[in-house]
């Protein structure tokens, strides 16, 4: 699986899944099309989440939090992972500016998180399942002491986020007409 090749070893991770009935390629595209920020539910627990910050802020804000910040690390017909790296605890996100998979996987900071969010489909009886599973890698105590307690503040509210996300993927792959293979 692409998801282990990028982040192999992880302390903490949430999975989530659909049945979906489309052929992977085009679960895959609509997975990667996929725009959170068109979910009010999303939009309204970014805006809760960077409060403080922008509170704080004198001057014009960055734009809110959204899959943007990702970088995608690798896709195929059957999977798609993106990559984030940062301070995800502090109020900033503390991000670090990365352009693809190989400088995601040559990091290597002490005191920085790594985060792969993937998707993955496999065949079920149903047609199709896609499995969406975000890991975090912490490469020290002192991360790991940091975001554990921002893991447990956010981990129920981005599960809301993932199962939604994936109910609209199904939406958009079972409303569309027949897709042919590129």
């Amino acid at each position: 699986m692409l998801l282990d090749k990028y982040l192999g070893e992880y302390q903490f991770s949430e999975r989530h899944a659909i049945e979906i009935n489309a052929p992977a390629f085009q679960i895959i595209e609509a997975a990667a099309a996929y725009d959170p920020r068109q979910d009010p539910f999303f939009r309204c627990m970014i805006a809760l989440r960077e409060l403080p910050s922008r509170l704080l802020q004198r001057q014009t804000a960055a734009p809110p939090f959204g899959l943007q910040n990702f970088s995608q690390l690798e896709r195929n017909e059957q999977e798609l992972v993106y990559g984030l790296i940062g301070r995800f605890w502090l109020a900033s996100y503390g991000l670090v500016d990365i352009t693809d998979g190989p400088a995601f996987l040559d990091y290597r900071q002490p005191g920085v998180a790594k985060l792969a969010l993937g998707y993955a489909v496999h065949p079920s009886s149903g047609g199709n399942r896609l499995v969406t599973e975000t890991r975090i890698f912490c490469p020290d105590r002192a991360s790991r002491l940091r975001f554990t307690p921002y893991w447990y503040a956010i981990r129920l509210v981005s599960g809301l986020i993932r199962r939604r996300m994936l109910r609209a993927i199904k939406t958009a792959c079972e409303s569309a007409p027949a897709a042919q293979q590129p």
